[in-house]
């Protein structure tokens, strides 16, 4: 796949992997929307679609920021209207914005409860279902959601079932929506192998120090653009995990994308569900 001209619509993407991945396709010549919430700069968090756009422009790519909160319909179809508007279409969607809490039932009020499944797996469906009309129109359409492969062991429910529900209820998107448009519209996921190095994943776990046991946003940036490039009409259905995705592309050096580079490798902190 040819990125130029190309019009990627990505959720969530004011920082962190959302924009690493803005940034890696804008470069490559492709037209970015980011659809976040993010217009004013986070107490704790770092990062508005305004700066992310100044960032995207920076590197040459043209960018549509949205306001967009994707718990509600009407701001996704808003958004949606208008990228259509500036663009001509829509060709790939990145359903990246997510909503953690790593907390146990009793520790996990209904409000949290509702953001995350609202975010993760309403929200992740709700733009699908946006950009769908649009994506049908294109030669290549891919949508690509960062989720887990479904694995629905106990252990990945116990210390926090709230958000693992939540979480793979994206990848049910994924799994569906597959199905649905095969030979029409490529849906797959894509997932870190090791922890990602984040300002959201500092705040939810609260240890600087943890993330040099982390890799570079970097890696996922690569790894989505080595999956976008695959043909729509047969790349579908897939729980990919992005060093293997990079090392099929014929990648060997990943020091490259360690937050601290003397660190053992097999010292990484592996991600949840893997």
């Amino acid at each position: 796949m040819d990125f130029k001209n190309k019009t990627v619509f990505i959720t969530g993407a004011s920082r962190g992997i959302g924009l690493a991945i803005a940034k890696k396709l804008a470069s490559e010549g492709a037209n970015v929307v980011i659809a976040a919430k993010t217009a004013e700069p986070h107490p704790k968090l770092q990062g508005t679609i305004f700066s992310a756009a100044a960032e995207i422009e920076a590197l040459g790519g043209r960018v549509l920021p949205c306001v967009v909160d994707i718990r509600d319909e009407n701001q996704v179809l808003e958004a949606v209207n208008k990228a259509v508007e500036t663009f001509g279409g829509i060709d790939v969607l990145i359903n990246n914005a997510s909503a953690i809490q790593l907390t146990g039932t009793l520790e996990t009020e209904m409000k949290r409860f509702d953001l995350m499944h609202g975010v993760n797996a309403r929200g992740t469906y709700l733009v699908s279902r946006a950009c769908l009309p649009h994506l049908l129109k294109s030669n290549n359409p891919h949508v690509l959601t960062l989720s887990p492969p479904l694995n629905f062991e106990a252990r990945w429910f116990k210390h926090h079932v709230a958000y693992s529900m939540a979480k793979f209820g994206m990848s049910l998107v994924t799994l569906g929506m597959s199905a649905e448009f095969a030979g029409k519209v490529a849906f797959n996921s894509l997932w870190p192998r090791t922890i990602i190095a984040t300002a959201a994943i500092e705040f939810a776990v609260g240890s600087a120090e943890m993330l040099k046991l982390a890799r570079k946003p970097d890696i996922m940036a690569d790894a989505c653009f080595e999956i976008l490039k695959r043909d729509a009409m047969v790349c579908t259905g897939n729980y990919f995990i992005d060093d293997a995705v990079l090392a099929e592309a014929g990648m060997t050096d990943f020091a490259q994308y360690q937050v601290d580079a003397s660190v053992d490798p097999k010292s990484l902190i592996p991600d949840f569900f893997i």
